[in-house]
């Protein structure tokens, strides 16, 4: 069972999107855009949804909480920072790519890390990339390939680890990559997000992402 207790989740709709807080999670919560079982969560964004402030696409996103709800930022030197999972993505639309895990930064639009699912028609598989801003004023990430070879519906890991030293790394499918950031990320406050992140914006009501995770675990090893 997934533990909710350290999470709130934004779901596409409503102007601005509506917050789930920690404690509505935890009681159950269940709707159009999240779902939970025992064993798994779903995660669904259509492209229709309504999106958060300067962003352009919809989601249906977890985003790291205290276990009393208030928001968990953290700095990287103090702590080996992991997350973890275990999903499948159900659903890509047109554009192919959904978001399902990322290090964002606090009161910015530009994340340090988009861990991103692209599906492409001529092999019908997917591949990972890490999409990794270096330094916080990098306008742009630069991209690399992490895992191929992941068709629709099929079961994998991924483990996003930022250490003590500023080593980044994404483990996904027994596929790794791993380099340095800029020690300027040190004083920047950051957060793990997961769920779906569609990177796609037209479309049917019935076009979207939608990703199923049966296991998610932020860790922060101080020791």
């Amino acid at each position: 069972m997934i533990d909710l207790g350290s999470w709130n989740l934004s779901i596409p709709v409503g102007s601005p999107p509506a917050t789930i807080e920690t404690h509505q999670l935890l009681q159950g919560y269940d709707g159009k855009y999240f779902t939970s079982s025992q064993s798994n969560l779903t995660f669904w964004a259509p492209v229709t949804g309504t999106k958060t402030e300067n962003a352009k696409y919809p989601r249906s996103e977890l985003r790291e909480t205290w276990s009393d709800g208030t928001l968990h930022n953290w700095f990287y030197p103090d702590a080996d920072n992991f997350l973890s999972a275990k999903l499948k993505i159900i659903q890509v639309p047109s554009s192919g790519r959904v978001v399902i895990g990322q290090i964002h930064v606090y009161e910015s639009t530009q994340p340090l890390l988009k861990v991103e699912y692209q599906y492409q028609d001529a092999t019908k598989d997917g591949i990972i990339v890490a999409k990794v801003r270096f330094h916080p004023d990098d306008k742009k990430p630069r991209i690399f390939t992490v895992a191929e070879g992941i068709p629709l519906n099929e079961t994998f890991n991924y483990v996003i680890h930022l250490n003590k030293a500023g080593l980044l790394s994404v483990k996904a499918d027994n596929m790794f990559w791993s380099d340095r950031i800029s020690a300027t990320w040190s004083n920047q406050q950051l957060y793990f997000k997961a769920g779906v992140y569609t990177q796609d914006n037209t479309g049917y009501t019935s076009e979207g992402g939608k990703v199923m995770f049966f296991n998610l675990d932020p860790d922060h090893n101080q020791d």
